[in-house]
């Protein structure tokens, strides 16, 4: 069994900076990809930033510059480093893993539980 733990997040004036991070643990036996995706009341959930086979990054085009994913291959650990947050920043941040597990053949996809952030104007 896999699961993803997040801590981070919170309220923060616009222009401000947070830090979420992810942390994947269980019968781990490699990691395509770990990243952040969000939702907005109202909104479907969108990508926010990934990295792709640990090294590959890709950022969703409202949030570069601002936004820095990296990740701990050797810990499993992602962090998302979210400075000049503004309020349209605002919404449930989910971590997202696909990994393979030493029980199963192919990746699955997995959510952590989402922490909040809230970014006041």
């Amino acid at each position: 069994q896999v699961q993803l733990v997040e801590s981070g997040g919170g309220l923060v004036q616009a222009g401000g900076s947070l830090d979420l991070s992810c942390a994947a643990s269980g019968s781990i036996l490699r990691v395509y990809t770990m990243g952040w995706y969000r939702q907005a009341p109202g909104h479907e959930r969108e990508l926010v930033a990934q990295v792709i086979r640990g090294q590959l990054t890709h950022y969703q085009d409202s949030v570069k510059g601002r936004f820095t994913i990296s990740v701990d291959n050797a810990m499993n650990i992602a962090y998302l480093q979210m400075t000049n947050l503004k309020p349209e920043d605002t919404a449930l941040y989910y971590c997202n893993a696909d990994i393979q597990s030493i029980d199963r053949e192919s990746y699955q996809t997995y959510w952590g539980q989402g922490t909040q952030v809230t970014v006041s104007s």
